[in-house]
């Protein structure tokens, strides 16, 4: 007994460094258990890293002022919308890049590669020319007050002018993701968070010749960070350390690569957009509740995207193994796999609620000690710590549709949810019925419930095996 013991810790350190380190593998064959086991974790390590960077700017802008944590709430809102296009974007590049590793195209695969990163840039562009310009205006749109605006849209200006960082970080890792090699994600990353660590209270709050740039400082370090590990991300691609390599020769549009992908995306990026558009309507809400309200919201969902990360690198983890799977012509397997990693998801979530339900003033004072910031970041944290359940297992049904590239069914799925259900309820708790921010609180939960008990409705009724990407 004692001897198996011992082996089976020998074989759990091995996976373990077989997963950081990104050996090769084959996810198409073998136990799905391993399978799930090896993209999970540095898919769950490479989540970590990217909430890293919300709760260090969060930690270090708290020592600034309430205004500048409402400020990167605000602003946070808003840069969402860029978020649910690259996020759109990437479940394609994961699909259409699985889908390719598993039919051993590896050409089709740098092919969609490419295409992606070009739309990346195209869009990025767009979106820096709106920040650079309108920061204040935005600010003021989403409820802010004048003396935030006049504090908080350096912030604003500069990481909305440099998205194009966190479009190309997105859509890259995705494609390293979709090859399966989900440990030079996770790298990339280390080295982007490490750099934000050491450059946010530089910027912030000044060191040497540098000023201290407050807000703005904590978007300076984020952007440096960010950019910095798309280069490292780049030269991946084009020195080919991955399974895919790009070469000059494919740095062309190719039309037909494009529509496919943006065929593919639109149900993602719908769906990313009525998700997001909802959340920024939910923070337009919380506004109306005063500075203090805002801060305790906005350092609750930072604390909260921590622990959802690892769930979501659980559902990517999934996506992959579907998209994989189906293009090895294994829909059975795929299925398996999403079964599977929903259980190990939902038992993880499970045991953070327990944490987050005990001890949520504790957590939220780490950040703050104003007493009616620390009141309703705890009810904010507690209220939606009872869906957590529900989001780990919900994530990773959601997730396993966009793998197979059926994006359309999940944006359906939030459209009745968020729209429909959320948005309404949320209004009238809050404002009609005086339910203050516990109303916005108990949308958020209800609706993520919601989310989870259709998905697995329309998940058993197995549509999803039979779409081509």
């Amino acid at each position: 007994m004692q001897s198996s013991q011992k082996i089976t810790i020998k074989q759990f350190f091995n996976y373990l460094k077989l997963a950081v380190t990104g050996k090769e593998q084959d996810f198409t064959s073998g136990s799905i258990r391993r399978a799930v086991f090896m993209l999970s974790i540095p898919m769950i390590l490479e989540m970590l890293m990217e909430s890293i960077f919300a709760i260090v700017d969060i930690f270090y802008v708290s020592r600034v002022s309430v205004n500048a944590v409402a400020t990167i709430g605000l602003t946070e809102s808003v840069i969402t919308l860029v978020y649910a296009l690259a996020i759109g974007l990437s479940m394609a590049a994961t699909a259409i890049v699985a889908r390719r590793i598993g039919e051993k195209d590896r050409e089709g695969a740098s092919q969609a590669a490419v295409q992606v990163i070009f739309l990346g840039v195209i869009i990025a562009a767009g979106v820096s020319v709106v920040g650079i310009l309108y920061p204040k205006e935005i600010l003021a749109l989403m409820g802010g007050e004048p003396d935030l605006i006049a504090e908080g849209y350096g912030y604003t200006q500069v990481l909305l002018g440099g998205n194009v960082t966190i479009m190309l970080l997105f859509l890259i890792n995705a494609i390293f993701r979709g090859a399966g090699d989900a440990s030079i994600a996770m790298w990339v990353l280390i080295v982007s968070n490490g750099l934000n660590i050491i450059l946010d209270p530089i910027f912030i709050f000044g060191l040497g010749p540098i000023q201290a740039y407050g807000v703005e400082g904590a978007a300076i370090a984020t952007t440096i960070g960010r950019g910095t590990a798309v280069v490292f991300q780049l030269l991946v691609l084009f020195y080919g350390w991955s399974k895919i390599k790009v070469a000059f020769k494919d740095l062309v549009l190719r039309i037909s690569v494009m529509l496919n992908l943006i065929k593919v995306s639109l149900g993602g990026i719908g769906q990313f957009l009525i998700g997001t558009s909802s959340w920024v309507f939910l923070m337009r809400i919380m506004s109306e509740f005063g500075s203090e309200v805002l801060a305790g919201y906005t350092i609750a969902i930072r604390v909260m995207m921590f622990t959802l990360m690892p769930a979501w690198g659980m559902s990517n983890a999934a996506a992959t193994l579907v998209g994989q799977n189906l293009g090895a012509q294994k829909p059975d397997r795929a299925e398996q796999s999403v079964w599977k990693t929903g259980k190990y998801s939902a038992i993880f979530m499970g045991f953070v609620s327990i944490i987050y339900l005990i001890f949520a003033p504790q957590i939220i004072s780490w950040f703050t000690q104003e007493a009616e910031v620390i009141k309703n970041g705890a009810l904010c944290l507690r209220i939606i710590a009872a869906g957590y359940v529900f989001y780990g297992y919900g994530m990773v049904i959601i997730n396993a549709f966009n793998g197979s590239g059926d994006t359309t069914t999940p944006t359906w799925i939030n459209f009745i949810c968020f729209w429909l259900f959320q948005l309404p309820f949320a209004y009238i708790m809050a404002l009609n019925f005086d339910f203050g921010p516990l109303g916005v609180f108990m949308a958020i939960t209800l609706a993520e419930v919601l989310i989870t008990v259709l998905g697995l409705i329309w998940f058993k009724k197995g549509k999803w095996k039979s779409v081509k990407v």
